[in-house]
This record gives C-alpha cells, structure tokens and sequence, in this order.
C-alpha cells in the first residue's frame, strides 16, 4: 500500500466509520480501482490537506452536494461523517439553508430532506 492509501483509509474511517469502509468494498465488485480512487485521491490527498479540518471539509462536501442536488445518498453519507466528526446538527441544517443563496429553492428542500432522513436515522 503507498502512503495516499494508507492516510486516505484511516481518513475515511474516521469520517464514515465502517459504513464508508463497506461503501468503497461495495465497489471493488464492479470497479475496483474506483475504490482506490476514493481512498487515494479524496480521502488520502484532499482530506489530508492542511488549512481546513474534518468539520469544515464536511460541512463545503454537503454544500456542494446539497447545491448540485443530484447526488442524494452521497449527501447523505456526508451528513453522516459532518455528525461523525462533530458536527451538530445546528450546522448541517445552517449549512444546507446557505445554499439558498447559490442553489436555490429547490436544491435547499432536497438537501433538508436528506438532514431529515439522516436525523430520524441517528434519532436526533
């Protein structure tokens, strides 16, 4: 394994836990270099950068997949890891309202209704 596999599984287990570790497993039966990729490139180069930490990188990761509306269950795996690394609530839900501005209507409800699946799951 290189160093970019190494940092990138034990960023990503910090930030998903088992349920990301699973995911990317999921993959390798029909892309096993995508797999790689996620855990190489996103979670062992991007996650791994100075100057922002997990909560901040959680909470432009929903922004952005909030704003593009197009990728529900990853937004909801990221709501998942922003609880995971400490994120309240309060954050995610101020976050998604923020893309408003930028994304509209819309993409804001879609987003909310990801927090509201993912709160019910956690029981919060």
């Amino acid at each position: 394994m290189n160093n970019h596999h190494e940092a990138g599984l034990a960023r990503l287990r910090e930030v998903d836990g088992d349920a990301g570790v699973a995911l990317v497993g999921k993959l390798k039966t029909i892309a096993p270099e995508f797999g790689d990729y996620v855990i190489d490139f996103a979670f062992g180069e991007i996650y791994k950068r100075p100057g922002l930490d997990l909560k901040s990188r959680e909470l432009a990761a929903i922004a952005a997949l909030a704003a593009l509306g197009t990728a529900p269950a990853q937004l909801r795996l990221h709501i998942n890891g922003a609880l995971n690394v400490g994120c309240a609530r309060e954050q995610v839900i101020e976050t998604v309202i923020q893309t408003i501005v930028f994304a509209g209507f819309p993409a804001a409800l879609n987003g909310l209704a990801a927090a509201r699946e993912v709160f019910a799951e956690r029981g919060l």
